[in-house]
């Protein structure tokens, strides 16, 4: 895990901003690094992606929470596996966790993981922020920015709206690219 300047710190002088992610600090996000204590936690935003498909299955509250929390360890164990180098970042507004941030820097691209907010934080324009920045750190450094969407993710507007394009189809998932003008 990378740590860097990751958090914003509360002082009485101007606070650094994390990455220099001027348009997300200024709707309020800060981040920090995610550790272990953040497990359940980062179930809780997983979960929360899921929520409309399990309410289709005939499964109880318990059988629901076991799924989920297979799935998760699942993803988790295979996003650290092959995204090693990544920034695993919770993400924070007014001292409380809101989401999360995966974000991999190659000498290629930057790819993001995953960007998640809990449904409460959704729809604000805090993604928007956030990936514009994102878009602009890569700009920066002459890179594209890459996400794999869901066919059905609402953010799917979004990310069109920011300018990614689909490069490829990959059944459930939709692999978006995202290139600086040159």
């Amino acid at each position: 895990m990378s740590t860097g300047q990751h958090i914003r710190q509360q002082s009485a002088a101007p606070a650094p901003v994390a990455f220099g992610w001027r348009r997300a600090a200024d709707a309020g996000l800060t981040f920090r690094p995610a550790t272990d204590a953040d497990l359940p936690f980062l179930v809780e935003v997983f979960a929360s992606t899921r929520a409309k498909e399990l309410a289709m299955v005939p499964w109880n509250d318990a059988e629901k929470t076991v799924f989920v929390e297979m799935q998760f360890r699942a993803q988790h164990t295979h996003y650290r596996r092959h995204h090693s180098d990544a920034d695993w970042l919770v993400t924070m507004r007014a001292g409380e966790a809101i989401g999360r941030l995966y974000l991999e820097r190659t000498p290629h691209e930057h790819s993001i993981i995953d960007i998640t907010f809990l449904p409460q934080h959704r729809g604000q324009g805090l993604g928007a922020a956030l990936l514009r920045d994102l878009q602009d750190e890569a700009a920066a450094a002459g890179k594209a920015v890459e996400i794999h969407v869901e066919k059905f993710n609402p953010a799917m507007q979004l990310y069109c709206r920011l300018g990614f394009r689909t490069e490829e189809d990959i059944g459930v998932y939709q692999r978006m690219r995202w290139n600086a003008v040159r």
